[in-house]
């Protein structure tokens, strides 16, 4: 198992790397931060100051080893658009992203697991079609809407709870319904297609045979060998959730984490703090799939990762 962990790290590495080298060129081949921090009556003389303070006036290659040599020490630079260094600016805003990801996603995955089996008791009954129903309900719904229209209903109209921020763990609440809907959806459906095809095999039928509980059957041995691929697409979803939809989602309800950090820094053309984002999201991500790898031999210890 350490040996795999080392391996899975290794290519983490490369993925990094990768990911560093794209993202490296793409800030500066798209915009030009001098033209957006300068105002439009700056000379010549100015702009070619501010890039030489930059660093931008030297050659791509040289600029990419300062910029590997940089991210070796966790050091990106001051931010062009907040004046203080870039990776302060992640740190602060890293673990508001991670919350709402974890709460969103972790909800949808708590009520999948029961609705899923509910439906899969009775393929093709009533629960069976409600539950696709909605389903299809929630996959087709776009987020953005889906936000704005919790936000009418439940904050303008009922005033139960606000519309945005952070300040009360209440506020919390409308985004992570947000982001957990049409994950919700997605992973009933996979929970309910692995548990049909579970209770269908012959190991069910003995158990029932011997009288065991419903509950031990269907739950723990049934549900066991059914969770792999419900645990694969839930880490899927915490990885959408914080390298892609928690941008709508924080966008829509003024969520000040990483994802609204990354839209303000590419308005304001800021490649600095926009390559620190980048960096962090690529570092969590192979986490998060180094930790799932290690959660099925949990499930399963029949798998052996070599």
């Amino acid at each position: 198992m350490g040996r795999y962990i080392l391996k899975r790290f290794w290519y983490g590495v490369v993925v990094i790397f990768g990911v560093t080298i794209i993202v490296f060129i793409v800030t500066r081949l798209v915009g030009d931060p001098v033209q957006v921090m300068l105002p439009l009556e700056a000379t010549l003389e100015q702009r070619a100051a501010f890039e030489k303070q930059l660093g931008l006036d030297r050659p791509i290659a040289v600029q990419f080893v300062d910029f590997l040599g940089d991210i070796a020490r966790l050091d990106f630079g001051d931010s062009l658009w907040q004046h203080r260094p870039a990776m302060e600016i992640v740190v602060e805003k890293l673990p508001l992203t991670l919350e709402l990801a974890f709460i969103g996603i972790g909800l949808a995955f708590l009520l999948s697991i029961p609705l899923g089996i509910i439906a899969a008791l009775r393929p093709g009954g009533l629960s069976d079609r409600g539950t696709v129903f909605v389903s299809l309900i929630g996959l087709s719904v776009p987020q953005f809407w889906l936000g704005l229209l919790l936000i009418v209903v439940f904050a303008v109209q009922l005033r139960w709870l606000p519309t945005s921020g952070i300040a009360t763990p209440a506020h919390i609440i409308l985004p992570a319904i947000t982001l957990a809907l049409p994950a919700l959806a997605r992973m009933v459906m996979i929970v309910r297609s692995s548990m049909i095809d579970e209770l269908n095999q012959q190991y069910v039928k003995t158990g029932y045979a011997k009288g065991l509980p419903f509950f031990r059957v269907v739950g723990l041995h049934a549900m066991r060998n059914a969770a792999l691929p419900v645990v694969t697409l839930g880490g899927w979803e915490l990885i959408r959730a914080i390298a892609g939809y928690s941008v709508v989602v924080e966008t829509v309800f003024a969520w000040p984490g990483l994802g609204l950090t990354a839209i303000q820094a590419i308005e304001r053309e800021d490649l600095i703090l926009l390559q620190a984002i980048v960096f962090t999201v690529a570092i969590t991500v192979v986490l998060i799939n180094i930790l799932m790898d290690v959660i099925y031999t949990i499930i399963d210890p029949r798998l052996r990762l070599t």
